[in-house]
């Protein structure tokens, strides 16, 4: 391509399309099952390969004569015969060149290549090591006083866990155990809420808090030192590519302006939340002191006596929905809401290869159609052997036109629910519940997408910080009255959350929602922190970082031996590096775009279902083809207003 590029679209990025597309078929699979089938022969096979894979993203994207193309393009009479989604693709594809060293020559090159081989190594490394890190620990109990107020459920799932356990004969029950708890979230949420044994509490904490650091199993796994060398190496790729830190360049390609303006919005956010998070620790310490505790509380304390205080205000518990949730009704309901909002089916599909017997596989159908517009995986609950904890979609193919003939999307989502015990279907938590409906908003963009070129299709070209808005968007569904009808069924009788429930699940909704939006405002202040300059300039370790950010972002500061950076994926093995911010500037839009169905009555159907076609139409249609202000504009008719986050979350 490069001997014989043309400045035209079909002389260069329909090329680029085409040369792209195998390696899109074969790498994408490959990546994917490294997250949710692990193993040392994958391991080995794909680090093997991961150099070459890099490099070949490098030499795209380095490519002289493709940029001098791109640019002639957008600089020609050509660009006038584009059409906007093109134009974004030149675009994007010109700054990208530019961000992966294009200008570079020489050593500065070499050097620029080098850094990103070892950050594509270090990141694969601090996945596995977060991997290996929390299946390597457990908690066997065996006195049933020690499990004590731990609910049935979790009980049920401790034991098939012990049984699974290839160590053990098999023999444990709910009712007398042993009981073997672990790190991940379906385990570890539970039993912190509902332990009674404070010293277990904190051991379980403390070692959920060391994940891959020395502080649980002394460097086996340690992602300290990669913390390190992961700052120290995009600051310096920053710095070849002429910004001041890493944290200007990643604001360079997102919707934010640039990093003051996200600190602004942190801010304001903080100071919203702080006197209210300071209200809630207040109401646990007194709640916990009337009930006879004589210390005062830590941070294994918080989740027990949060939960307390939830049962005593709302008289009811995460256990008392359980049963009203089982994952099969949930499907359907969501499919229905999907079917009214955006005019589309989903329905199951049969005969595909899966790599688990737990994964599920969908069609999506359009109207009356009877050919699917995309399909995708469903791969549910946990599986701390193999599986990364955590959940996400992801593309699995794009969509896009080979040889004239459109090839249609493929999402894979994953999360990481309660999985089914004994003859027990899956029972999800409300909070399951609510993240099965995100990651579902992920995949509607995905694969409701009407652009055919693949570089702006779906989530492509979405500026990262504006990602997360129909994920968020979808979320608010879960509050809605006849939407819960239709995705609750008892498991014993299918009859509905009764009204009851329901409506102290919705006075429920901003309970703790200082705490809750001052953690994550905590999480993306100290990211931003981390990556606006080197732990060196700052006098200090990434970790004296995470605790000055605490004095201001938290009631409790962290311990001292506290390692959450070690395993906050999210940055330092996902895409989120200085970008954490993106989850609270996307939830100002989703929440603003919900807020256009509440101003029409949530029970008006026909306006309802008017303004869900006209979020299809732009929000999920037109993926990165436009700026994603303009998109929300095109939507909401205006520039999106913050107090709708603040008036759903009660801090207004």
């Amino acid at each position: 391509l490069e001997a014989s590029v043309e400045p035209t679209w079909d002389g260069c990025f329909q090329q680029l399309e085409n040369i792209e597309r195998p390696f899109e078929y074969c790498w994408s699979p490959v990546s994917h099952l490294l997250a949710v089938k692990n193993s040392d022969e994958l391991r080995e096979a794909y680090e093997s390969v991961l150099d070459a894979a890099t490099a070949f993203g490098l030499r795209m994207s380095q490519s002289q004569p493709i940029y001098e193309a791109a640019v002639a393009i957008r600089d020609g009479e050509e660009w006038t015969k584009l059409d906007p989604a093109q134009q974004r693709i030149v675009e994007k594809a010109i700054q990208s060149a530019e961000r992966s060293g294009i200008a570079l020559e020489g050593e500065q090159r070499e050097r620029f290549n080098e850094i990103a081989r070892e950050l594509s190594q270090l990141s694969t490394k601090f996945s596995n090591n977060v991997l290996d890190s929390t299946k390597a620990w457990e908690l066997t109990i065996e006195d049933k006083a020690d499990v004590e107020g731990l609910p049935d459920s979790a009980l049920a799932m401790a034991a098939q866990s012990f049984n699974n356990a290839e160590s053990t004969e098999g023999e444990a029950t709910a009712e007398t155990g042993p009981w073997r708890f672990s790190l991940e979230a379906p385990s570890f949420l539970p039993f912190m809420q509902h332990c009674r044994n404070r010293e277990l509490r904190e051991n379980i904490y403390r070692a959920y808090i060391s994940r891959a650091s020395t502080e649980l199993q002394e460097g086996e796994f340690d992602n300290e030192p990669l913390i390190e060398r992961i700052l120290e190496l995009r600051n310096e790729k920053a710095r070849l590519l002429g910004f001041e830190s890493f944290a200007e360049l990643s604001l360079d390609a997102k919707m934010a302006p640039d990093v003051a303006a996200v600190d602004d919005m942190l801010e304001k956010l903080r100071q919203a939340s702080f006197k209210a998070a300071e209200g809630d620790l207040e109401e646990l310490q007194a709640l916990a002191t009337e009930s006879g505790e004589t210390e005062s509380l830590m941070h294994w304390d918080i989740a027990f006596w949060a939960e307390r205080l939830r049962e005593t205000r709302f008289s009811y518990t995460d256990e008392d929905l359980r049963p009203y949730l089982p994952l099969e009704k949930v499907l359907d309901g969501m499919f229905a809401l999907t079917k009214k909002l955006f005019g589309i089916t989903v329905r199951e599909g049969v005969g595909v290869p899966k790599w688990h017997d737990d994964v599920r596989y969908f069609e999506v159908l359009d109207h009356d159609k009877k050919v699917p517009i995309a399909v995708f995986y469903l791969d549910p609950f946990s599986r701390p052997e193999n599986k990364r904890g955590g959940a996400w979609m992801n593309t699995c193919l794009s969509r896009r036109k080979v040889d004239g003939v459109l090839q249609i999307p493929v999402a894979h989502l994953v999360c990481n629910s309660t999985p089914p015990v004994g003859d027990q279907p899956s029972l999800m938590t409300f909070r399951e519940v609510e993240t099965l409906f995100h990651e579902f908003g992920h995949g509607l963009q995905h694969m409701l997408t009407v652009i055919d070129h693949v570089d702006a299709a779906g989530i492509n070209g979405i500026e990262w910080d504006a990602v997360e808005l129909p994920s968020q968007f979808m979320e608010n569904w879960c509050y809605h009255r006849p939407t819960v009808e239709n995705f609750s069924g008892h498991v014993e009788t299918d009859k509905p959350m009764p009204l009851e429930l329901f409506d102290k699940l919705v006075n429920a909704r901003t309970f703790r929602s200082g705490s809750l939006m001052l953690r994550q405002l905590n999480f993306g202040i100290t990211d931003l922190a981390l990556h606006s300059a080197l732990p060196a300039d700052s006098d200090g370790t990434a970790f004296d970082v995470q605790q000055r950010v605490s004095g201001r972002t938290t009631i409790m500061k962290p311990l001292p031996e506290d390692r959450f950076l070690c395993s906050f994926s999210h940055i330092f093995a996902g895409g989120y590096a200085a970008g954490y911010y993106s989850y609270k500037w996307a939830e100002i839009l989703s929440a603003d775009a919900f807020s256009a169905f509440e101003e029409v009555g949530l029970d008006n159907d026909p306006e309802v279902i008017e303004k869900g076609r006209h979020f299809r139409n732009t929000v999920l249609a037109l993926g990165g083809s436009q700026h994603p202000l303009k998109v929300f504009q095109e939507f909401r008719g205006r520039e999106p207003d913050p107090q709708a986050l603040l008036r759903h979350s009660g801090l207004a």
